[in-house]
């Protein structure tokens, strides 16, 4: 269930006692009728709670209806942000918004809804979506990868990637201080943290070390530094370390277009709700 929504949500009136449970009931059939393996289950627990009726199970539901609730919320607000964007009287966005492949971009994308994280989760997820329809600068096999990356990693992650943009290579140190953390303990849990972040980027072909390339874009090695003999063991790499830089990779600047980039709106909507207001 979403965090984004205020404290008047949940003074919703649901139905209590016998009548609450009879809802409850009937939404727990419905989910047992979407998944075949737990249906013969879920029927059986309803059929259960028909003859003792629990107020427990009935907070139970009432949360979760009002889960449901919101995050169909989430996903109208979504579609009508995307419809906004497009400019349908053209006919390459028209004909693309309309394709069989969009659709199961959109299809896939609001049937695993990984955007309830977070508001920032849910404007990547609109602003992909958009840009999918209306450039073809990644193919739908790299923007499906795009949605698998909103699921996986965290707001902190895609703090990470938007320091990273545009540095022409940056040292961990400076990504710390620019996403507004305070320096801590190298043996710190947070440093740990901060580590295995970068080496989930990194492995997940994200970011990479700063290398100036040739004109194929091939690494030019770096000058060996020997180390004078009898000064011991290299010292262990510090997680905020200035002197390893790190860049985007190509796959990176393309997430960032699609992510981080929010088209001008072209119509301006208003929920019916905040219309009733005065």
């Amino acid at each position: 269930m979403s965090d984004k929504e205020d404290g008047n949500e949940s003074e919703k009136e649901f139905p209590d006692g016998g009548n609450f449970a009879k809802v409850s009931r009937g939404a727990l059939q419905a989910a047992g009728g979407l998944i075949p393996f737990a249906g013969g289950v879920l029927s059986a627990f309803a059929g259960a709670w028909s003859e003792k009726e629990q107020e427990e199970v009935n907070k139970f539901f009432k949360y979760w209806v009002q889960g449901l609730e919101d995050e169909l919320k989430e996903k109208e607000t979504t579609l009508i942000e995307i419809m906004a964007r497009l400019d349908l009287q053209d006919e390459e966005i028209a004909k693309r918004v309309e394709s069989k492949e969009y659709q199961s971009i959109v299809r896939k994308t609001f049937r695993d809804w990984s955007a309830a994280e977070s508001e920032n989760k849910r404007e990547y997820v609109r602003n992909i979506l958009a840009n999918a329809a209306a450039c073809s600068v990644s193919s739908d096999d790299v923007v499906r990868m795009f949605f698998d990356w909103i699921d996986k990693y965290s707001d902190m992650h895609f703090q990470v990637i938007a320091s990273v943009y545009n540095s022409n290579g940056i040292s961990r140190g400076e990504i710390w201080r620019r996403i507004g953390r305070e320096r801590v303990r190298e043996d710190s849990a947070d440093a740990d943290v901060y580590k295995l972040l970068i080496r989930d980027l990194s492995t997940g072909g994200i970011i990479r070390q700063h290398r100036e390339r040739d004109y194929n874009g091939n690494p030019i090695p770096k000058k060996t530094v020997r180390r004078p003999k009898g000064s011991g063991p290299k010292p262990p790499v510090s997680a905020f370390d200035e002197e390893e830089l790190y860049e985007l990779t190509d796959l990176g600047q393309q997430f960032i277009h699609y992510a981080m980039t929010d088209l001008p709106i072209r119509i301006e909507y208003k929920h019916e709700q905040e219309e009733e207001q005065p």
